[in-house]
Parts: C-alpha cells; sequence; structure tokens
C-alpha cells in the first residue's frame, strides 16, 4: 500500500497573506512541515498540492529548490486538486495536511496513520478531528483513494467542493469514520498559523526548541507553554475559519 501524504498550500492566504514562505530562523514554514512529515514512519511520499495561479509559483519554485514533489490544480475546487494529485501520484491511501501546520508532530500523524491501516475499510477515513482533543495545528486526516474518489464525484455543492473531506464527514453512513482521540484534551491550544498573532507564537516556539531539539514533540511544546504561559495569550482570541 503506498501512503503519500498531501499538503494543500497557496499563497494567497485572506488574513496573512504568503504565511507559508514565512521565514522562522531563515527558514520557510513549510521546509519545516515537510521536514517534521518527513519523519513518518507510514509516509512513503510527500506531495505539495498548489493551485494554478501565478502567485502561486513561489510555492513552486520552493519546491523545486527542495526536490519535493508538487502538483498544480483548481484554487476553488480544493477537492478536485486533491483527487487529481493523488491519482496522479498513484497514492493508495491519501494523508491530507494543511500547509499552516508547521509544528505538526510525526507521531501524532502516525497514530492516525495506524488507525487507518486497523480498520481495513475500502471507504476508510480517519481522523484526528472529528472529536478535536489536540492542539489545532496537529490536525491529520487519512482516507483511501476510493473514499476521495466517491466524495470527487458524488460532491456538488461548492462548500464541499472547497473543502476536501466535508462530504465524507457530513455523509457518515457512506463512509466508514473513526476519530483518534488523546487521553488528555489539549484542544484549547492553538498552534497553527493563520494570523500574525499565530506567526508570533509559532517563532517564539521554533526559536526557543528547535536550534536545541529540532525533533521537538507536541509535549515539549506543550511543557514549553506551560513555562511561558502568557505566551498562549498571543493568539487566544483569533476565530478559527472554518476547515
Amino acid at each position: 500500500m503506498k501512503v503519500v501524504a498531501i499538503i494543500q498550500a497557496r499563497m494567497g492566504s485572506t488574513r496573512l497573506p504568503g504565511k507559508v514562505l514565512k521565514k522562522v530562523l531563515g527558514r520557510p514554514l513549510l521546509a519545516y512541515q515537510l521536514e517534521r512529515v518527513s519523519r513518518s514512519n507510514y509516509i512513503d511520499g510527500i506531495l505539495v498540492a498548489t493551485t494554478d495561479q501565478l502567485q502561486d509559483d513561489a510555492i513552486v519554485s520552493f519546491c523545486q529548490m527542495a526536490k519535493i514533489p508538487y502538483y498544480r490544480g483548481s484554487e476553488s475546487d480544493v477537492l478536485k486538486r486533491y483527487y487529481k494529485a493523488a491519482s496522479h501520484v498513484k497514492a493508495d491511501a491519501v494523508v491530507r495536511l494543511t500547509s499552516d501546520c508547521p509544528i505538526i508532530d510525526p507521531t501524532q500523524i502516525d497514530k492516525v496513520i495506524q488507525d487507518y491501516f486497523l480498520h481495513k475499510h475500502p471507504l476508510q477515513y480517519s481522523s484526528n478531528v472529528l472529536k478535536r482533543t489536540l492542539p489545532r495545528g496537529m490536525d491529520t486526516e487519512v482516507f483511501s483513494l476510493q473514499a476521495l474518489k466517491k466524495a470527487y464525484d458524488k460532491a456538488t455543492s461548492k462548500t464541499d467542493r472547497e473543502h476536501v473531506t466535508r462530504y465524507m464527514i457530513n455523509n457518515p453512513l457512506d463512509f466508514n469514520l473513526t476519530n483518534v482521540s488523546n487521553n488528555e484534551d489539549y484542544s484549547h491550544h492553538r498552534w497553527t498559523v493563520d494570523t500574525i498573532e499565530d506567526f508570533i507564537l509559532i517563532n517564539k516556539i521554533f526559536e526557543t526548541l528547535y536550534p536545541y531539539n529540532p525533533e521537538f514533540t507536541m509535549e515539549d511544546t506543550i511543557e514549553l507553554l506551560d513555562t511561558f504561559p502568557e505566551w498562549q495569550l498571543i493568539n487566544t482570541n483569533i476565530q478559527q475559519k472554518e476547515d
């Protein structure tokens, strides 16, 4: 079975344009995410799925320099972009990640992939987002190519086409939906990058942890924020946009 992580990325963020290539310690956020995802024990390949818009030439240039495979597709029909990208690389299972999660923990990714393997359902969807217990920024969804194709074929609404897995989640009788939960609830933490406040927090985390431990974990980050609880206030009031 070929397991491919597909990271959707674009420069045209409404709240923080160009966020995926914003630099921390001299490197783009996307570089850190790719580094972390590559440490998964189960992912066979990584693909960046960007758009065919001119502004996303910058992401393509980054991928070319980093020797990371990429796919360009529709900006608005993200479901189509994902299906075409997954088909292009002949993936059997897709790990869906978004490029605003630069400190995602490969251990948490692997827990969701393990859940996917466990169920062996042709229309399997496993994630840690159906019932959130992890920080925003650990979001991982894993589904079969067959499940993705069914969503691609059946979804008709603009919203379902914009959000890759919305059709799957809203049709639980047609897919086998399972959720991976953490014993302790950390869902109040926000480690995604969608605003300047988010970026300030992530920058602090990287500057503090990365130079001494490039493979820092979710638990390391929680320990850091327990040490500096005021940091959590930086982006507390940010409203999460719809996935």
